[in-house]
């Protein structure tokens, strides 16, 4: 009898890598199973897994594969799922070093959005003064995004970190070198994961969570900590479907003249006449048009 506490290492039969790595609707996918999926499966005498049964998934966290030398499969971009079964994504972002990127942030909360995923927005390193990332702050506020500023070395609302974190399975998602990892480690000391540097050449950070991982906070508490990125395209969304995941957009989606509207140069268009008058940020719209440019119809081959 298991007792739930246990690790083991565990392997995947071949039948579902030909199953699940390419579907009857010919969707190509990566990954079979990833951290969160629940799973069924056997021990054998030496104490290594085979897996059984994969559930059913509530929801993923993907993102569009890093394009792979010799398997462009005619250029498209493949699934990368990143994890499972999620019910919140901390969307971690520094104010310095390295610099704060909204266009990122934005790009996060699209797939947190689409995934039906909650997403709370983390600004770390907030010991650094910076008015620029303070108007970012209170324009995603203003949207009805939870948003915490933390600091490791100040321990600005660690403690608050922490707490949001119970009861749940969340994620730490960001840029290389923002701090998932360590306030991770500054909630939790007990677990002792690798702190990276930041790189001087490209002030982009260095990669020091190579693999995603589960921890374990109490029964009902898990927490995911994942390699940091440099860049981020969601998966799966057309165009036409893109400002939906917008939330300031919503109020508009329906007074535009055309239900297939993309909101970058129809007539009558709601959601440019609210650029115009001010109610949608610019900053945000621009991320919007900037994201129309890199989606794309589901990939079938």
């Amino acid at each position: 009898m298991l007792s739930g506490n246990e690790n083991y290492r565990c392997n995947l039969p071949g039948k579902f890598k030909k199953e699940f790595g390419l579907k009857k609707d010919k969707t190509f996918i990566l990954d079979v199973a990833v951290v969160g999926d629940r799973v069924d499966f056997q021990l054998d005498k030496t104490g290594t897994g085979t897996i059984t049964k994969i559930h059913k998934r509530k929801n993923i966290l993907s993102r569009k594969a890093p394009r792979l030398k010799g398997a462009s499969f005619r250029g498209e971009r493949l699934e990368q799922i990143i994890a499972a079964n999620i019910e919140q994504v901390f969307i971690v972002a520094s104010v310095d070093e390295p610099k704060f990127n909204n266009r990122l942030i934005d790009r996060f909360l699209v797939i947190a959005e689409s995934s039906s995923i909650f997403p709370i927005i983390i600004i770390n390193k907030s010991d650094i003064q910076n008015n620029e990332v303070k108007k970012f702050y209170e324009l995603y506020a203003g949207l009805g995004y939870k948003i915490l500023q933390t600091s490791t070395l100040a321990n600005e609302n660690i403690v608050e970190l922490k707490n949001l974190m119970f009861q749940k399975v969340s994620i730490f998602w960001g840029a290389s070198g923002v701090g998932k990892s360590s306030l991770i480690s500054k909630a939790f000391p007990n677990f002792d994961l690798r702190i990276g540097s930041i790189s001087d050449f490209s002030n982009k950070g260095k990669h020091t969570t190579v693999t995603v991982q589960m921890l374990k906070l109490d029964q009902d508490s898990f927490v995911i900590d994942t390699p940091g990125v440099r860049e981020v395209d969601p998966f799966g969304i057309q165009a036409k479907d893109l400002g939906h995941y917008f939330v300031e957009f919503r109020d508009n989606l329906l007074n535009c003249r055309f239900n297939t509207c993309t909101h970058e140069h129809e007539p009558g268009c709601a959601v440019r006449e609210a650029v115009a008058s001010g109610l949608i940020s610019r900053e945000r719209y621009q991320s919007y048009l900037n994201l129309l440019n890199t989606v794309e119809d589901d990939i079938l081959f």
